[in-house]
């Protein structure tokens, strides 16, 4: 498993309770994929969709080394992007 692979699953196994689970997941292949919910796997990641795609589907599985960024769609608080991993850059408010 690669690094970026790794990261990606890490972070939405990281994912905390409170925060909602909507955002965009942003493909190799440029899709962009809103979601309302998800669910992790080993190599994959499924995504739920609020209403489904032109073709009928709700769910969509993405394997993880085909995500290349994750648009987050709702106002996050800070405490939930330090479970994502992140911290305040130094000097920053």
């Amino acid at each position: 498993m690669g690094s970026t692979t790794a990261s990606w699953k890490d972070l939405f196994a990281a994912w905390p309770a409170e925060m909602p689970r909507r955002a965009v997941v942003i493909t190799a292949l440029n899709e962009q994929i809103p979601f309302s919910g998800f669910r992790t796997g080993e190599a994959f990641l499924l995504l739920e969709r609020a209403m489904p795609d032109s073709l009928g589907a709700r769910m969509v599985i993405v394997p993880y080394d085909q995500i290349v960024a994750v648009k987050l769609t709702e106002v996050v608080k800070s405490r939930w992007l330090r479970c994502l991993g992140f911290e305040q850059a130094p000097g920053g408010d």
